[in-house]
């Protein structure tokens, strides 16, 4: 019943933009913590962004800060990665994922492939 649907992903050239969305379904949406994380081959899972439930604050890594924006719409339960002057560095499999920290509960997408190269 729980969902979290990614789309956006694909092929752009360094310097390109791609935003990311994630649709959420079968869990109270407008609670939860959202995140984006991302998985490069031979690399660690990392965190790229996260927004709390009301999208008052934000939170990016040092290597993305200024070129990436989360964003929700809790009225589409649906969260967006804005991603500019991407990099090769950038490229990975995008998770979304959905988080009650208090509750340790934990919702994943399923990944979509981001690929920056020329």
């Amino acid at each position: 019943q729980v969902q979290l649907v990614e789309s956006g992903g694909g092929l752009v050239q360094p310097g390109g933009s791609l935003r990311l969305s994630c649709a959420a379904s079968g869990f109270t949406f407008s609670t939860y913590t959202m995140r984006w994380h991302r998985q490069a081959p031979g690399k660690e899972r990392e965190l790229v962004a996260s927004i709390t439930n009301s999208g008052s604050s934000t939170v990016y890594p040092d290597s993305v800060k200024g070129r990436f924006t989360i964003s929700r719409d809790n009225a589409k339960n649906t969260i967006y990665l804005q991603m500019n002057s991407l990099k090769p560095e950038d490229t990975a499999v995008y998770f979304c994922n959905a988080v009650l920290p208090w509750a340790s509960v934990n919702y994943w997408g399923q990944g979509t492939q981001v690929t920056v190269a020329s």
